[in-house]
């Protein structure tokens, strides 16, 4: 996938799964509707969107351009690589007991921790949310994750 209108299928399924386990949608300006909402979560949402699939060893299939400048990977390279890879060898224990407990009820919420970049830096990230992918047939996509960067921006999207 290439194009932002290929990726707002991505971020619709996304979308549309966090609504099924909160009741609401995306954080997103009120003025934006439709597509125009959806390519604005891909290409200016101030938190990071990120998700992965269902394969043993999970990869992401999708991250929007601030999970991206935040793992400090290009596109080709973070989409296809192991989500385990987000953290640190030391971390991962933590994220896999986080991602069990998604597992088991649907959705975790304010989940702050570190992961690591492309270069192996640290970075915290601040009230994450993890939610099952549930498509509009019922089947299981996968996971995703919502955080913020900055605790300065939590919830500010206006």
């Amino acid at each position: 996938m290439s194009s932002i209108n290929e990726y707002v299928a991505y971020v619709q399924l996304l979308d549309d799964a966090y609504r099924h386990w909160t009741g609401e949608s995306l954080p997103a300006p009120r003025a934006l509707t439709g597509s125009e909402r959806l390519q604005w979560l891909h290409a200016q949402a101030p938190y990071s969107l990120l998700a992965h699939g269902t394969e043993d060893d999970p990869c992401f299939f999708y991250a929007n351009e601030q999970a991206l400048a935040c793992f400090k990977y290009p596109r080709s390279a973070f989409l296809g690589m192991p989500s385990r890879f987000s953290a640190s060898p030391l971390d991962r224990a933590m994220r896999q007991s986080l991602l069990e407990q998604v597992t088991a009820n649907g959705i975790a919420h304010g989940y702050s921790g570190y992961r690591v970049d492309r270069d192996g830096h640290a970075f915290m990230i601040h009230e994450g949310k993890v939610w099952t992918l549930i498509d509009q047939h019922g089947e299981n996509r996968g996971q995703a994750a919502l955080f913020w960067p900055d605790e300065r921006s939590i919830g500010r999207v206006e």
